[in-house]
């Protein structure tokens, strides 16, 4: 058994660590609070885009455009938001998982824009091809940035470079509830035909100006927006998960030292016991 000194040692750095979740669990939940309620002011923009340009693409037909068809490229880029920093639970591993176990992927055929530290390191290790994104997005993000990563993707994708976009991050339920999410951005993916044609028909979509033209509008701040939605609700699901996980640490902790005090007292009782009866048996001895 340990001794009395090793057992206060242990407690006493039990303690340390219990401190310092306990402080990283109030920071979590501060930072969480604003995250969260910036995710929500967003969502609603977010949603409504996605909605209404799969509405337009339902009411169009077939049409001929760059945005709407593969690029001529096998290659898929794939953005991929974790966080900087650790201690978040599974937030980061099962956005990796989300890609790397993608059935259908095979790890030559990907680029990953990774925004996040993390996942930058996990996909630098299992061997993918990372470009270098602004990891910083993660802490505070702004629409401006969004927009000028939609800007560096669809470059890439009119010139050849890449032929489809995916967007994996951690989709914001609620507070102890985190989705990950993979989402194709380009080329767009019209859902809810079914529903659609069960409605009856519906009016033809007539544009103006030409149809190329305003996709060409449309669809650069469709995917902006995307990027941004995701940002706002990875930024309040890291917090979640890191608030869950320090409050889980620090119950742990909690609950080592109450299991530490036990062994204390005990060591403590067996000790006094010992002395106690070497006392009457020196007393025995002299008699």
């Amino acid at each position: 058994m340990a001794s009395m000194r090793d057992i206060k040692r242990r407690k006493s750095s039990i303690q340390g660590t219990q401190q310092i979740t306990k402080a990283m669990k109030l920071v979590s939940t501060v930072k969480l609070q604003r995250a969260r309620a910036n995710a929500e002011r967003s969502k609603e923009y977010f949603t409504c885009m996605y909605d209404t340009v799969n509405s337009i693409l339902r009411r169009v037909g077939h049409i001929e455009h760059k945005y709407l068809t593969p690029g001529a490229s096998g290659k898929k880029a794939v953005i991929a938001i974790t966080s900087n920093r650790g201690l978040a639970g599974g937030y980061n591993s099962n956005v990796v998982k989300l890609i790397t176990g993608h059935s259908e992927w095979n790890r030559e055929d990907l680029c990953i824009y990774s925004i996040g530290n993390k996942g930058r390191e996990a996909f630098l290790r299992y061997g993918y091809e990372v470009k270098n994104c602004n990891n910083e997005i993660v802490e505070s993000p702004i629409y401006a940035d969004a927009m000028a990563l939609s800007a560096e993707l669809l470059k890439a994708y009119a010139d050849g470079e890449i032929g489809e976009i995916y967007l994996a991050y951690t989709a914001f339920k609620n507070t102890v509830s985190h989705v990950p999410t993979l989402l194709k951005l380009l080329p767009v993916e019209v859902s809810g035909e079914e529903e659609e044609k069960s409605e009856g028909a519906k009016a033809v979509m007539n544009f103006e100006p030409e149809d190329t033209d305003a996709l060409d509008m449309i669809i650069p701040k469709y995917v902006t927006s995307l990027i941004y939605g995701a940002l706002m609700e990875a930024a309040a699901s890291e917090n979640g998960a890191r608030m869950q996980a320090m409050d889980n640490a620090t119950s742990n902790a909690e609950e080592m030292i109450s299991d530490l005090a036990l062994k204390y007292n005990r060591a403590r009782q067996g000790s006094i016991t010992q002395e106690l009866t070497e006392i009457i048996a020196g007393a025995e001895a002299l008699g």
